[in-house]
């Protein structure tokens, strides 16, 4: 079986290495590369092209964010998922608006973390459920005006 080569981005090394440590134990994960900022994760993911990078947003320099952007540019298939402490609608748009795959938060539990990473990889977009409201309820919203202009 093909392991799933990801990519740790996060400015906290604690961090870096818990996430490491857990995942190495999924026999279908192999952590192949990690960065502790934006300019570091778009360099390291250009040079070792993982299958899945978890991103952090909030980093010192160049964020998630904007390495989320310049990654899109310089390799538009690439698969990101936002890996974050932000519960917030703000984040949780901006970063799906620069291209994630898909958005979970630092909370979640490790089996929706495993089933994230898996949807990614599979060409899926996964949002984490409580999350994913926002989603809907701006699209409601949308459609409630759309129907309110038609005859």
């Amino acid at each position: 079986m093909k392991k799933i080569r990801l990519m740790l981005v996060d400015d906290h090394l604690v961090v870096r290495v818990g996430l490491k440590t857990f995942l190495q134990t999924q026999e279908d994960f192999d952590v192949v590369a990690e960065a502790s900022d934006g300019e570091e994760a778009v360099s390291r993911a250009l040079e070792m092209q993982p299958d899945v990078i978890l991103m952090d947003i909030t980093m010192p320099g160049v964020d998630g964010l904007e390495a989320t952007r310049r990654l899109r540019v310089l390799w538009p298939k690439c698969l990101i998922l936002a890996l974050t402490v932000h519960d917030d609608k703000q984040y949780f748009m901006q970063m799906l608006a620069a291209g994630e795959s898909g958005y979970i938060t630092k909370q979640a539990a490790g089996d929706d973390l495993i089933a994230a990473i898996h949807a990614v990889f599979a060409g899926n977009v996964f949002l984490q459920p409580a999350l994913a409201r926002w989603l809907l309820e701006d699209y409601q919203r949308l459609a409630r005006q759309y129907s309110s202009t038609q005859p």
